[in-house]
């Protein structure tokens, strides 16, 4: 049995009240460890952690935040092995895409924000004719909550926490209570590579406990959550009247908009790569799928013997393409939308039925599922569903797909196909999306902004937009 502990100061810890919560594997449903019940009491002991040793840690040069910040990353790629697999039995996805993705991604947000930091300008300003100068610094804010999702574990929570240590900033962190194992293992990381004790704190549990305490404790000042909308709604009702900053990066229901003038192979192999990367479980997978008429008919037979070429499987096996689905309870959600895909009169091209694996009988897993849609009205394409499950539809006119794509309450990412460069300018200007790929998928700068509308968040991370989260600005005004 795998126990994790909290990490509270610079060492693991049990929860004061010695509760504790089952972890499953996915791929075989089992109970393969325990991890801490946290309590109010917990989080209070770890924001203690962090406010003493914000103080020195804040005034750290920049030089050794980075320091330490890239040898986190070192550390993390000399033992990338160990991580894919303990993010892989954690979370379910094969440790073929742990390996190659997940981990790697985690240590460059580590490199990323440790030479970002170093790079991070001040502005000032002239006041001509006044005989005075404006200039502007960005402080840290002080002791920051963040908490992280499920489907990318390490990747995201990394995302959140080497910003705000970059900035200066002590926190109190809650990765997922379903997949919390390599947050714990970032703990001794840290240790080794000399990161001052109490300046990541990281505390497991419940989100309705855990969670909630470091969202209405009264003295962390900053809150980034990524996670499900209806949560994040939550956290700004509790947050927002105490006057906390908050990032949340929520959910989405992506278009992915086909026009007969692209490039087809390349749209075809990448559209079945954005339908179920990650089984799915990633909020930027093009979700619903939008195809010119004129290659509607083509892109449908050819895009579901693809589909039925992938691979379900255990995620240690080489050959396995798609792995277990998170949870038990992740799992019958999927399964109730496929459900009310036929109820709703959606034609069910492939997939759809659970798929038992051999040796693992009690795994979560199921077939990448491709439903035919009759219209943009319908509950599979105006809800989050989050796993292996993607509708498709045809469309007549640019205008037509256009209002589709938009007619959702989300606003995350968007993917267009066109070699028409005027087309490209038109919807990428008016889809309404904080991401617009065109011609590609996933294709990520470090440097850009990331985050949506609507009910897909508030704010933006990566790059300086992050740090400017993280930091507080104040203007200083010098006349002379």
């Amino acid at each position: 049995m795998a126990n994790i502990k909290n990490y509270i100061n610079g060492s693991f810890q049990n929860p004061i009240n010695n509760e504790w919560i089952d972890n499953y594997n996915p791929s075989n449903g089992e109970v393969y460890g325990q991890i801490p019940s946290s309590s109010q009491e917990d989080v209070e002991q770890a924001y203690q952690a962090a406010k003493s040793a914000f103080p020195k840690w804040s005034q750290t040069t920049l030089d050794e935040r980075s320091r330490i910040l890239i040898k986190i990353s070192e550390l993390l790629e000399a033992h990338l092995q160990a991580f894919a697999e303990a993010e892989s039995k954690d979370n379910g996805k094969p440790i073929s895409v742990a390996k190659s993705v997940d981990i790697p991604r985690a240590a460059s947000n580590f490199r990323f924000f440790g030479n970002a930091i170093t790079q991070f300008a001040s502005e000032s300003h002239e006041s001509i004719g006044q005989n005075a100068i404006n200039y502007t610094l960005r402080q840290p804010i002080g002791v920051v909550g963040c908490i992280s999702p499920w489907n990318l574990p390490l990747y995201l929570f990394t995302w959140k926490i080497a910003p705000a240590i970059a900035a200066g900033n002590c926190v109190v962190a809650k990765p997922s209570e379903i997949t919390p194992m390599t947050a714990f293992l970032l703990g001794d990381l840290c240790n080794k590579a000399g990161l001052p004790k109490g300046v990541l704190n990281i505390v497991h549990g419940l989100g309705g406990t855990t969670g909630q305490a470091i969202v209405e404790h009264p003295n962390i000042k900053a809150i980034s959550f990524t996670g499900g909308t209806a949560t994040g709604a939550h956290i700004a009702r509790v947050a927002a009247p105490m006057f906390k900053k908050l990032s949340l990066e929520l959910g989405g229901k992506n278009p992915n908009i086909i026009f007969a003038d692209c490039d087809y192979e390349d749209m075809l192999d990448t559209t079945v790569r954005s339908s179920f990367a990650n089984q799915g479980q990633i909020c930027l997978c093009g979700s619903r799928i939008f195809v010119e008429a004129a290659i509607y008919e083509q892109f449908k037979t050819d895009f579901v013997a693809k589909v039925k070429q992938l691979r379900v499987g255990h995620p240690s096996e080489a050959t396995t393409d798609i792995g277990a689905l998170v949870s038990k309870a992740h799992l019958e959600k999927v399964k109730q939308y496929i459900k009310i895909a036929k109820e709703e009169h959606g034609s069910i091209l492939c997939g759809g039925n659970e798929v038992t694996i051999e040796g693992f009988e009690s795994g979560y897993y199921l077939e990448p599922t491709v439903i035919e849609v009759q219209t943009n009205d319908c509950r599979v394409n105006q809800e989050e569903i989050f796993g292996p499950v993607v509708s498709i539809m045809p469309f007549e006119t640019e205008a037509d797909v256009l209002t589709m794509a938009n007619d959702v309450k989300y606003g995350l990412s968007a993917t267009l196909w066109t070699n028409d460069l005027k087309r490209t300018m038109r919807m990428s200007n008016q889809l309404q999306a904080g991401i617009v790929w065109v011609n590609t998928w996933m294709m990520r700068d470090l440097r850009t902004p990331f985050g949506g509308i609507k009910a897909s968040g508030v704010g933006r991370e990566g790059g300086f937009e992050a740090l400017r989260f993280f930091t507080e600005a104040k203007n200083v005004c010098i006349k002379y």
